[in-house]
């Protein structure tokens, strides 16, 4: 397809996205360079001159061996644009005012837009109470197979919870799995906590009674990103696990109630959590979102949450949207039910996932589970790099180990 030049001449390029189909793309710039259009697959994309230049690839922009950038981009003149443009193979080609040229990776330029304006991260999987299988893995595969790992890891990524088998019944078995991924994250409770009814309780988490569906930890900062969940015992009447996808809910809100979805993302109670040694608070909306508008986490935590004293009017508006989100995460319709077994795990992620349990009586057997936390960073790290590594891509400074952190 033909796409006419504005300012300079249009040049067409044919990208190899596939055996046997070629996918043309023209490219063009407007606003007297400071834009530059690119056509491809049938989609328009349009990037700016300035960061198309921040983000050149080359090695005097650069560093080949961290790939962190060597040029000060706060001191890129404002009236920077692009010269020329042109495709050449599966690369743009561009010379800019600067007298800087480079050549960019058509792959990774589609790949840096979003063109489709999704709701949520490209993906992720949405589910309900239909969700047909579990995600699930075996403790030792994941353990002893990178590729079991990696399967294990990027089913967390989509639907956020992978239900693991075979963990050993010990106090601290989910140790060695967690090693494979990150450090283990230590709050005020230590590393590795027992969950099981207690005199005395410090948290409701520590009784009998039911929990409803909730996010952990909303007040701490940051807040815990995966939760680890595993069973030494479970023979009490009761206590079977709830689990809810808190984005399709935050969905489902969007499409039914568009103005209460938008209060929720507006508006920011706060977290708080104390008992005789802590006093941990924090704050942020129930349904959040990130600089694209796509949903990154959603908080609910009934026992912890205080919501300031705002406006009459329009404390109700919250009260309201608040209702209609709880009434969905409880919605059965939106809810999976599974009892964990000595050995089960779930690891589930806590900036999606609302998990609760239903009571239980204690005259049926013990219920005793362990629990830790993982942070989303090095989870999403291991991800990432093992899925480099076993598609044998090379990665910026994967020759060397870092010693330090960035100040």
């Amino acid at each position: 397809m033909s796409w006419p030049a504005s300012q300079a001449v249009t040049n067409p390029c044919q990208q190899w996205r596939a055996p046997f189909m070629f996918i043309s793309a023209d490219v063009e710039l407007k606003d007297e360079g400071r834009r530059l259009i690119l056509h491809a697959a049938g989609q328009r994309r349009e990037f700016a001159a300035l960061w198309l230049r921040e983000r050149a690839p080359d090695d005097t922009t650069l560093d080949t061996r961290t790939g962190q950038r060597l040029i000060e981009a706060a001191q890129l003149p404002l009236t920077l644009c692009a010269e020329t443009a042109s495709c050449e193979a599966d690369s743009l080609h561009v010379r800019f005012s600067d007298g800087h040229a480079t050549a960019y990776a058509l792959n990774d330029l589609l790949l840096d837009t979003d063109a489709d304006h999704a709701e949520v991260e490209p993906g992720l999987r949405l589910w309900d109470a239909g969700l047909d299988a579990l995600p699930q893995a075996t403790f030792a595969s994941a353990l002893e197979d990178d590729g079991a790992l990696l399967a294990m890891l990027e089913d967390l990524h989509r639907y956020g919870f992978v239900k693991v088998s075979g963990v050993p019944c010990e106090a601290d078995g989910m140790q060695p799995l967690i090693d494979r991924i990150g450090p283990l994250r230590r709050t005020n409770w230590g590393g590795i906590a027992d969950v099981k009814s207690v005199a005395n309780a410090f948290d409701l988490t520590m009784t009998q009674r039911g929990l409803e569906p909730h996010t952990d930890n909303p007040y701490r900062d940051p807040i815990p990103g995966y939760i680890w969940l595993h069973c030494l015992s479970n023979a009490a009447d009761g206590g079977d696990s709830t689990l809810t996808d808190g984005f399709m809910a935050a969905q489902r809100l969007k499409a039914e109630a568009p103005e209460d979805f938008a209060c929720l993302t507006r508006l920011s109670p706060r977290f708080r959590y104390t008992d005789a040694t802590t006093d941990l608070e924090s704050e942020g909306p129930l349904i959040e979102l990130d600089s694209r508008g796509r949903l990154a986490r959603v908080r609910y935590s009934n026992r912890t949450e205080r919501i300031a004293a705002h406006d009459a009017a329009l404390l109700e508006r919250y009260y309201a949207a608040r209702q209609r989100f709880y009434r969905l995460i409880t919605d059965e319709a939106l809810t999976v039910h599974l009892k964990l077994g000595p050995g089960d795990m779930l690891i589930m992620d806590n900036y999606r996932l609302l998990h609760g349990r239903t009571a239980y009586q204690l005259e049926g057997g013990v219920r005793h589970l362990r629990q830790g936390y993982v942070d989303r960073d090095s989870t999403a790290s291991r991800r990432r790099v093992l899925g480099a590594q076993l598609a044998g891509n090379a990665r910026p400074g994967a020759s060397h180990t870092a010693q330090g952190v960035n100040p």
